[in-house]
C-alpha cells in the first residue's frame, strides 16, 4: 500500500510524485532505468542498484541543482525519505530559512542530509564519516557542488559518535544532530531474516550499503543508545539530538532510556514514502524548545476502520450461500443472521478459537495419527443419551461465550457482475486474526467455487 499520502505536509513529492516519463525523456542515464509495464506507464525496478541510483542522482540534480556521485557499493538514499527527516528538523529547531548549525552523524557516500539542508535552508554542517570510500565520496560531492562554505566533511575514527566529533569545537552550540543508522545486527538480519514480521511482504526496493552504514554491534537499539549516552555529557551543545529508526519495536525501549535517564523533552515522529516506513526519535535537555506533537493518529485510525474486502464472481453466489455457513459451523465461529439492507445479506460473527491457522498442516497430523493408532476392538452403539458429534463440532450457544478474539459484521453485498464480501471490525483482542480469517474463507470459497 502506498503511504505517500501520509508523507510530511511540506514534502514536494507528497502530492506529486516523480514524473518518471519526462525525467526519462530529459535524462539519458536515467532513460535506460524506466521500463514500460503491461498497462503502459512507465515503471522504474527498485530491486535494481543501478535504477535505485539514477533516480537519486537524477531526482537531485532536476528539483535541487545538485550534483552527486555514489558508488554501487555503498549506501544509495532515497530523497523522498531523506526530504521528510530533513522537514521534520525543520519542525524541531522551528525556523526554516535562519542560519542553523547540524550535525550529521555518518553522513555516507551521498552526503544527502547535509547538501539537502544547505540548499534548502542554508544550513552549516559538521557532516562526520567512519568509511574511507565514504569519505572520499562525501567530500566530492560536497565540493562539485560549491557547499564547501556550509559543509565540513571530517573523517573520524571507527565507533566514534559524537563526543571524540566535538573535542575540537568546544565553543559552538549547534542546533541538531541527525543519523541515520545502521539498522542491522548482523547478516542475517540485513537479509531479513528474523528482522521481518512473517506476514509482511518483501522489501520492494534492493538493500545496499556497505557493512559500516548498515550493520553495527546489537543493532540500531545499541547503536542509539550510545548517541543517548553521548548526549547525557553533552547536554546542551546541541539543543536537539535525534535519529531515524528501521524498526518501530526501537522506539519503546528507547523512550524508556530517555526517561530513566531523566530527559526532559522527547518526542518521535514516523515518516512514510511508498510502501517503507521509518520512525525518528528527537530529545533535548533544553526547557524553551517547541516539543513537536508525535504523528496523528488519524491515519491509523481510517486503516482500522476500512472493511476488509473481497470479490467473487456472481457464479459463485449460490456456492457462497451454500458454503458459508458450513465454512463458519466447522470453524466455530459463531454466526447469525442481522436485519440489512436489499441485495445485501449480513452476518454477525464471533470468533472463539483460532481454527483457521494452518489448517492443512492440522488436519495432516490428525489423519497421520489416526493411521498409527492401532484398531480399537469392536464396541456396542452408543446408548440414545450420548452424543455421537466430537466436543468440537457441538455448537456453542452465544450466551454461554465469556471469552472470545474478536467480533466482527460480515456482509454479502451484490454487485452487478462480482459479489462483495466485506468484514467490519466491532471489538476483540486482534485485528490480525481477522484478517487471517479474511484471507481463509476467500481461499476456501474460491477454491469450492473452482471446483463446482
Amino acid at each position: 500500500m502506498a503511504l505517500n499520502k501520509s508523507m510530511h505536509p511540506r514534502n514536494r513529492y507528497k502530492d506529486r510524485p516523480p514524473d518518471f516519463a519526462y525525467l526519462a525523456s530529459k535524462y539519458p542515464d536515467f532513460q535506460q532505468h524506466v521500463h514500460t509495464s503491461l498497462t503502459g506507464r512507465p515503471v522504474v525496478n527498485f530491486k535494481e542498484p543501478e535504477a535505485v541510483r539514477a533516480l537519486t542522482c537524477t531526482l537531485l540534480k532536476e528539483d535541487f541543482g545538485l550534483t552527486i556521485e555514489i558508488p554501487l557499493e555503498r549506501l544509495i538514499p532515497t530523497v523522498p525519505l531523506r526530504l521528510n527527516y530533513i522537514h521534520w528538523v525543520e519542525d524541531l529547531i522551528d525556523g526554516q530559512k535562519q542560519p542553523r548549525r547540524g550535525i550529521d552523524i555518518g553522513t555516507g557516500a551521498s552526503c544527502i542530509y547535509p547538501l539537502l539542508g544547505a540548499t534548502m535552508n542554508g544550513w552549516y554542517f559538521l557532516a562526520t564519516e567512519v568509511d574511507d570510500i565514504c569519505f572520499d565520496y562525501a567530500t566530492k560531492n560536497v565540493e562539485q557542488n560549491n557547499l564547501s562554505d556550509l559543509i565540513k566533511v571530517v573523517k573520524v575514527p571507527q565507533k566514534t559518535l559524537l563526543m571524540d566529533a566535538l573535542k575540537e569545537e568546544t565553543e559552538i552550540i549547534y542546533d541538531f544532530c541527525m543519523c541515520n543508522p545502521p539498522f542491522f545486527a548482523n547478516q542475517l538480519e540485513a537479509k531479513g531474516v528474523n528482522s521481518r514480521n512473517s506476514r509482511r511482504p518483501p522489501p520492494s526496493s534492493v538493500n545496499t550499503g556497505g557493512v559500516t552504514e548498515i550493520m553495527a554491534e546489537g543493532g540500531e537499539l545499541e547503536f542509539v543508545k550510545r548517541i543517548i549516552h553521548d548526549s547525557l555529557q553533552l547536554k546542551k551543545r546541541l539543543r536537539w539530538y535525534s535519529c531515524m529508526l528501521g524498526k518501530k519495536c526501537s522506539l519503546a525501549p528507547l523512550k524508556e532510556e530517555l526517561r530513566k535517564q531523566g530527559v526532559p523533552k522527547v518526542t518521535h515522529t514516523e515518516f512514510c514514502q511508498g510502501r517503507t516506513m521509518r520512525w525518528a526519535l528527537a530529545w533535548s535537555f533544553y526547557d524553551d524548545v517547541i516539543v513537536p506533537s508525535p504523528p496523528s493518529k488519524k491515519r491509523k485510525l481510517e486503516k482500522s476502520r476500512k472493511p476488509l474486502s473481497f470479490t467473487l464472481p456472481e457464479a459463485g453466489l449460490k456456492e457462497l450461500q451454500v458454503k458459508a455457513s458450513r465454512t463458519l459451523t466447522d470453524l466455530r465461529v459463531l454466526h447469525k443472521r442481522v436485519p440489512c439492507r436489499e441485495q445485501e445479506q449480513s452476518l454477525f460473527l464471533t470468533a472463539v478459537e483460532n481454527t483457521w491457522i494452518h489448517g492443512r498442516q492440522k488436519r495432516r497430523e490428525q489423519r497421520r495419527q489416526l493411521r498409527e493408532l492401532p484398531r480399537a476392538p469392536h464396541c456396542p452403539k452408543e446408548t440414545p443419551a450420548a452424543s455421537s458429534e466430537p466436543p468440537s463440532k457441538r455448537p456453542l450457544s452465544p450466551g454461554a461465550v465469556e471469552h472470545f478474539l474478536f467480533k466482527c459484521l460480515l456482509n454479502v453485498i451484490l454487485d452487478e457482475q462480482d459479489v462483495m464480501i466485506e468484514m467490519h471490525w466491532v471489538e476483540g483482542q486482534n485485528k490480525d486474526l481477522m484478517n487471517q480469517l479474511c484471507t481463509y474463507l476467500k481461499n476456501t470459497l474460491l477454491k469450492s467455487i473452482a471446483k463446482s
